[in-house]
């Protein structure tokens, strides 16, 4: 049984769950969905309000990849060439950083991070200003106009879709 954990959203709600994407699944908390498959969702991070910010998540509970069934396998690598290319058309987000992690308390997800000029200018390049910018990001951006920014990024990828 997973520890719950109070976390708070991006839009500054606070939820007392054991686990986000179960938590998900059923309806407890709103992810800014975007798409869904049969194995997996597409959203905007819960906690992180970057416009674009995105995780694909998978349905079923498992933490590597090296887990996915062979029909997950061809999901993901399709929800997840869609969603790049869905962010470069309609966000016209020209870089970005896959990161997966294995240690999560939640299921299997994949952070589709953008990566804008400030992030460079503030933060630097590499794999390392990850960690501060998510930081700063919970910090300083959940603003009226950023967390407007947030939402027009989830309309315009869902449109895309």
């Amino acid at each position: 049984m997973s520890k719950v954990k109070e976390l708070v959203d991006y839009k500054g709600n606070k939820k007392k769950i054991a686990c986000l994407s179960c938590a998900f699944g059923k309806g407890e908390v709103d992810l800014g969905c975007i798409v869904e498959t049969k194995y997996f969702n597409a959203h905007q991070d819960y906690e992180v309000p970057i416009p674009g910010f995105i995780m694909i998540s998978s349905r079923r509970h498992f933490q590597s990849i090296d887990e996915f069934t062979r029909d997950e396998q061809g999901d993901f690598i399709k929800i997840l060439c869609d969603m790049r290319l869905a962010m470069r058309k309609a966000l016209n987000i020209k870089v970005v950083y896959l990161f997966q992690a294995e240690d999560t308390l939640h299921h299997f997800h994949i952070w589709i991070i953008p990566r804008y000029g400030w992030m460079e200018k503030k933060f630097g390049k590499k794999i390392e200003s990850v960690r501060p910018i998510i930081k700063y990001s919970k910090e300083k951006l959940k603003t009226k106009s950023n967390l407007k920014k947030v939402d027009e990024a989830i309309r315009k990828i869902k449109d895309f879709f």
